[in-house]
């Protein structure tokens, strides 16, 4: 191009595209944070061609930005319509170029209208994701090219920004292999990768206790049960929970009723019987055919006679002594009072203050191998820093189901000294077993996990 002399080359105006796009592409490559790229991308792309919408997309990530607001949330309906129309435009591939609704599959297209204007604008990136623009009014073959020619520069900005120093290991592992590759000429001693390799190769072997937490609790160690005698029901509680008492105190009393009025008919019914008997006698010594009447008759008065007995007996037991000294454990008296219960069927116990054992319920899913003697630590609820250290005594052979549903085995361990906390305290106990390498102990749980599904 030759000027003749006193001309003056024009340049654009202040306001002229071209100046926007420079400015655009200078503000790209200051930026050091991909979120500050993102961000201009599809915000302050409208100062160099107007839009409405504007939203950034990767094929590894989903929806990246969105123009107007400052994080995109996966989970809202939007965006995940705006994650699917996206991959459905990667998929078709292709430059640049102006989509509508009737571009999209139907279950896209059917709510373009509800989310986005009538025209938009599908821009390809280079490794695999599209800068989506759209607007109400038709797209201008000059606008394309600019937001084009902007979409490229600020590609060159965001592959200098996301380089590979700043990239993951498990997202480079061209980066992790140079650096544990030895150095050559260096003794073994020397190779920093190949220390690495070793510290992490201890670390990964060394030996740790295998722990597992279960539920706990502080138990009576040796309890006496005191069940019910008879089917009844019970009429008073003698006593309050947690109360001391005696051998031979009074616990309870059922409602004697029944077994009184029974008795009255059993020794009415003995007496009616030895009166026969007697008469029967008197008429034997004057009459022999009445002889054969006292066998019989003697028979009912001994059926009469252990009937009456029996009933006696039951009236007495209407009444529960303490069997032993010790404290009650039971729960509120106002449930017992006026309940009926079963023969055998358990009401109290009564265990000595001083003889408390710690039972845990190891799950069937953390069934860790525990031997007894093994060590368990009993973190209460209501004391979390005085812990309460235990042995190990037994470990139920089979679980049973919990009130929770889920099966578990009972551990009972003794404790290693006298503690101050009552029976009933609850909280999580730490059982410990054999000692395993750090890398069993960190993937059994997910090893477990994964078997469950692959069978492997």
């Amino acid at each position: 191009m030759t000027f003749s002399p006193g001309s003056t080359l024009s340049s654009p105006a202040p306001d002229s595209p071209l100046i926007t796009l420079l400015a655009l592409a200078r503000q790209a490559r200051d930026a050091t944070e991909l979120a500050e790229l993102s961000f201009m991308l599809v915000n302050d792309s409208h100062s160099l061609v107007p839009y409405r919408q504007a939203a950034l997309w990767f094929e590894q990530g989903g929806v990246q930005t969105l123009s107007g607001i400052v994080q995109a949330d996966a989970n809202v309906p939007y965006v995940q319509w705006l994650d699917r129309t996206c991959s459905a435009l990667h998929q078709q591939g292709g430059d640049a170029r102006t989509i509508t609704a009737a571009d999209l599959p139907p279950p896209q297209a059917d709510r373009w209208d509800e989310w986005l204007p009538a025209h938009g604008l599908c821009v390809p990136l280079i490794g695999g994701g599209v800068v989506l623009f759209a607007r109400e009014q038709p797209w201008q073959p000059q606008e394309i090219a600019l937001l084009t020619e902007w979409v490229d520069t600020w590609q060159h900005a965001w592959k200098a920004a996301a380089g590979p120093q700043s990239l993951p290991w498990w997202r480079n592992p061209m980066a992790l292999a140079r650096k544990l590759k030895p150095v050559a000429g260096r003794p073994w001693w020397r190779q920093r990768s190949l220390l690495w390799v070793a510290a992490v190769a201890i670390l990964l072997l060394f030996p740790v206790h295998l722990t597992v937490l279960a539920p706990g609790e502080l138990v009576p160690s040796d309890p006496t049960v005191i069940r019910a005698p008879f089917d009844g029901v019970i009429a008073n509680l003698l006593v309050r929970p947690n109360d001391l008492v005696k051998k031979g105190d009074p616990l309870l009393t059922f409602d004697d009723a029944t077994v009184a009025t029974r008795l009255n008919i059993a020794r009415q019914a003995l007496a009616t019987a030895e009166a026969e008997l007697r008469q029967v006698s008197q008429q034997a010594l004057a009459d022999a055919k009445y002889k054969s009447q006292l066998a019989v008759l003697g028979g009912k008065v001994q059926e009469r006679r252990a009937e009456a007995e029996y009933l006696s007996g039951q009236l007495e037991r209407a009444r529960v002594f303490a069997p032993r000294d010790g404290v009650a454990l039971f729960d509120d008296p106002s449930e017992w009072v006026g309940r009926p219960v079963s023969t055998g069927e358990r009401i109290l116990r009564v265990a000595l203050p001083d003889q408390v054992e710690v039972e845990a319920w190891l799950p069937a899913g953390d069934a860790i191998p525990v031997e007894p003697g093994s060590a368990v630590t009993l973190y209460l609820n209501a004391s979390p820093l005085s812990p309460v250290t235990a042995s190990v005594r037994y470990v139920a052979y089979e679980a049973v189901v919990r009130p929770d549903g889920n099966y578990a085995y009972r551990v009972r361990a003794t404790l290693d000294a006298k503690t101050q906390h009552r029976v009933g305290l609850k909280g999580t106990a730490k059982l410990t077993g054999r000692r395993v390498p750090l890398a069993y102990w960190a993937l059994r749980r997910p090893l477990a996990t994964v078997r469950q599904f692959i069978g492997w």
